[in-house]
């Protein structure tokens, strides 16, 4: 299944599809107050920070959710084995990306994020609602492990032998500012590669061949062996879909920097 639907055809798919409102952005305001004001007829609203990720810790700021408790967070909203499922966010896939990352590495193929989100959506014209969804509860099962990722080690071993993007920000991979973790810098060896830079001005991901000539250029090719990390695994997963837009498979390392950094030993590159 293509990753990408479009508001329009979203809009004929309505009624078929499990739709999932991710909303989040990092420090706040909580998604469900936007959620809340109008939201995609019929769409669930799922926390990115309670039902997509764990508890903060060695793991990082946003961990993995185990397999049961995403499990029952997607059964909650209503997703069966064989559902179609949808997810969206304001509108540059940033935190849907998360969803779509963890509904595939938990298992389930038939997934895709609306290109340029709930502001494509109204920009459609397309009908709002306010009303909380009540979806009959799924069945949906979760077998980990379907998308690879990678643990401290391997990220440290793939900056050496093969390509480590690192998603955030120039700034914060240069060690200029930190706003979030304790410690400045980059994981040695990585490459910057904003995830900003994989979509246009109206959110929507840039054409699959503009993505591969972004990625060739930084030395990511399907040739190459490729993984991604950002602060806490989040922007991290937006680079993935992009790679995966470009034709380029690449791992996830969950912890990401906020897990690397809880690690003294281990070492911080800063500068370009």
């Amino acid at each position: 299944m293509r990753p990408l639907i479009d508001a329009p055809s979203l809009a004929r798919l309505r009624g078929q599809a499990v739709i999932l409102d991710v909303r989040w952005r990092l420090g706040g305001p909580p998604g469900f107050e936007a959620y809340r004001a109008g939201h995609i007829p019929g769409a669930v609203y799922v926390d990115l920070d309670a039902e997509l990720a764990g508890a903060p810790g060695e793991g990082g700021r946003h961990p993995l959710p185990t397999a049961g408790d995403f499990e029952a967070a997607m059964r909650r909203a209503g997703v069966d084995d064989d559902s179609i499922v949808v997810v969206y966010d304001d509108a540059d896939a940033t935190s849907a990306a998360r969803a779509w990352w963890c509904l595939r590495y938990f298992g389930h193929p038939r997934v895709r994020v609306l290109d340029g989100g709930f502001t494509a959506w109204t920009r459609a014209g397309l009908p709002v609602e306010t009303e909380d969804a009540a979806p009959k509860p799924g069945g949906f099962t979760a077998r980990p492990g379907a998308l690879p990722v990678v643990d401290a080690e391997g990220a440290a071993a793939l900056a050496k032998a093969g390509v480590l993007l690192d998603a955030r920000a120039a700034e914060r991979f240069r060690g200029e500012v930190e706003p979030v973790d304790p410690v400045a810098g980059h994981i040695p060896g990585a490459v910057s590669a904003p995830t900003w830079a994989n979509v246009g001005g109206d959110g929507r991901f840039l054409p699959a061949e503009v993505l591969r000539e972004r990625f060739a250029a930084l030395g990511a090719t399907d040739a190459a062996d490729v993984a991604v990390y950002c602060g806490s695994g989040v922007t991290a997963a937006h680079e993935i879909l992009a790679l995966t837009l470009a034709g380029v498979p690449a791992a996830l390392y969950p912890g990401s920097w906020s897990a690397w950094v809880t690690d003294p030993s281990r070492p911080v590159a800063t500068g370009p």
